[in-house]
């Protein structure tokens, strides 16, 4: 008997759960073995998919904490992949962590058969503090059975492992354990798609065809790579889903940061050598150091413009030249920020009276909330107070700099496209919308694990299937072709500035010309830079 799609991917879920949970299980019959430059690993099959999980892209950064990444140690005989490899160490960890957390996880129809599949790496959220590729919602099953691509998850180091930036402090100069602190995050991600082009075709990818997708810090994390010199060749074209960086880390506000971190730990700018030694666990405690930037927020560690691997901002003051014609597709949430406002949405108590104090803290440009709430109230006459505080924080805050880097490619005539996400989650009265991160699961066609929030009903479930085929097509075809156009959407033109041209997905998606202009011309009348950088 066949089960229910919604049964099998429950169970592969409830499967998944048992492995990170440390649940040991014993090797399955004929169980797929494939050779990698440094040794040879034994996966297994889910659903006709051969899953390798915890592969090692490079050793243990422990003992070169700060520093660029080295490869692995080759090793003998047939190193087993059934489990995920631990992330880095966060403040807010949920599973195992350990500073040796450069694994990957593949997903492929086939073994080395010549086929020369899409690659899709997926490069993982959290605002380059905290996540790791082994989320439920990232299970690479799916998009491989519907695609025929090799489907691939990494982690990485984070936070101060992987973007505190010591290079400039006193004891430091010279030091060139710390040359690359800033970054080391980022190189991690290059030595992961370095491994992928020398390893992937005998998991039945072709090493020439990478498509990078990534969703909030792991599509900052993609705009970051595309100007960095050293990722040059390493992927043919790149899809980011609210990913919101327009510049890098400064080079002295970074500085600062390092040196309030260090305060935390009751060191001095002259004894930062003692970060390599430090245990882990001080190291991640002092990761609540409130941020001497951005007083609303813990010390924030992101890629910094070093002057070694990245000597520009990501999309200031333009574009970069070098990847101008690399295939782009720029994606947002109509309501990215109720998912930072999930109490309040939740809670529908906001008034006319307590919106203005609100929206004040909830936009990251500066002007005046009563001038923004008029208009809102002027165009949109039926929105109640939450909605209004939803709409204008989001195209205050996280929209804004998603227009900054579609505008930048499309006064170059790129290779761009541009996506909004408006259909929304049913949860709680639909109340949090079209919220940041809502995309994944739909993108990944995982819409039964319940992290996918779109709700249990049969008639849910089938609305959200409609939109999870349109995102999963969509990439797909992009994966394939470096275009995204299918027979899923209507035609849909590159991003440029005269027309603006957008996908609106829903259940009926179809493309809008400057959606939202008045609401876009409004926050274009003040400047946009990310905060602290």
């Amino acid at each position: 008997m066949q089960l229910p799609r919604r049964q099998v991917i429950g169970g592969a879920v409830a499967l998944g759960a048992a492995i990170a949970s440390g649940q040991a299980r014993s090797a399955p019959p004929n169980p797929p073995i494939v050779p990698t430059l440094f040794g040879r690993v034994r996966g297994r099959t889910e659903r006709n998919i051969h899953v390798f999980k915890g592969i090692r892209y490079g050793a243990d950064t422990a003992p070169y904490r700060f520093q660029p990444p080295r490869p692995p140690q080759p090793w003998t005989g047939v190193r087993d992949a059934f489990d995920y490899g631990p992330a880095c160490p966060q403040r807010s960890a949920k599973g195992a962590v350990s500073e040796d957390c450069l694994f990957l996880n593949i997903w492929t129809p086939a073994l080395k058969d010549g086929g020369k599949r899409p690659v899709l790496v997926y490069l993982h959220g959290g605002a380059h503090a905290s996540g790791d590729g082994s989320s439920p919602l990232y299970d690479g099953v799916n998009l491989a059975r519907r695609g025929d691509v090799v489907v691939i998850t990494l982690n990485h180091r984070l936070n101060v492992f992987g973007y505190g930036y010591f290079a400039r402090l006193g004891a430091t100069i010279g030091d060139e354990d710390f040359d690359y602190s800033g970054n080391v995050g980022h190189l991690d991600i290059i030595q992961a798609l370095t491994w992928v082009r020398d390893n992937i075709a005998e998991f039945g990818g072709d090493p020439s065809n990478v498509t990078l997708f990534g969703q909030s810090g792991g599509g900052g994390k993609i705009v970051g790579l595309m100007a960095m010199r050293a990722a040059d060749g390493l992927y043919r074209q790149c899809l980011t889903m609210s990913g919101q960086h327009v510049t890098a880390s400064a080079p002295l506000n970074a500085t600062r940061r390092a040196e309030a971190y260090l305060k935390t730990l009751n060191l001095t700018p002259d004894q930062v050598s003692q970060l390599k030694t430090l245990p882990v666990e001080a190291l991640v405690k002092a990761l609540d150091t409130p941020d001497p930037i951005v007083a609303r927020d813990k010390v924030l560690f992101a890629a910094t413009l070093d002057f070694k691997t990245l000597s520009r901002h990501p999309f200031y003051p333009d574009a970069p030249e070098e990847t101008a014609q690399v295939p782009l597709i720029i994606g947002n949430t109509l309501h990215e920020t109720a998912a930072f406002m999930r109490g309040t949405m939740i809670a529908n108590d906001t008034t006319w009276d307590n919106l203005p104090a609100r929206l004040a803290k909830e936009m990251l440009v500066d002007i005046s909330p009563e001038y923004v709430i008029a208009h809102y109230r002027q165009w949109y006459p039926d929105m109640t107070p939450t909605e209004v505080l939803r709409a204008a924080a989001t195209a205050g805050r996280s929209w804004r700099p998603h227009l900054i880097q579609a505008e930048a490619r499309g006064a170059k005539s790129t290779p761009t496209w541009m996506y909004q996400l408006d259909f929304g989650s049913p949860l709680h009265g639909g109340r949090l919308g079209a919220y940041h991160g809502y995309d994944i699961g739909l993108i990944f066609d995982n819409i039964n694990v319940p992290e996918a929030g779109v709700g249990t009903t049969p008639e849910q479930i089938a609305a959200a299937q409609k939109v999870a085929d349109i995102l999963s097509t969509m990439l797909i075809q992009f994966a394939r072709t470096g275009n995204p156009q299918n027979a899923l959407i209507p035609e849909w033109p590159r991003y440029e500035l005269t027309n603006r041209a957008t996908l609106i997905v829903d259940q009926s998606p179809h493309i809008e010309n400057d959606p939202r202009a008045q609401e876009r011309q409004l926050f274009a009348t003040v400047p946009y830079t990310k905060p602290g950088t």
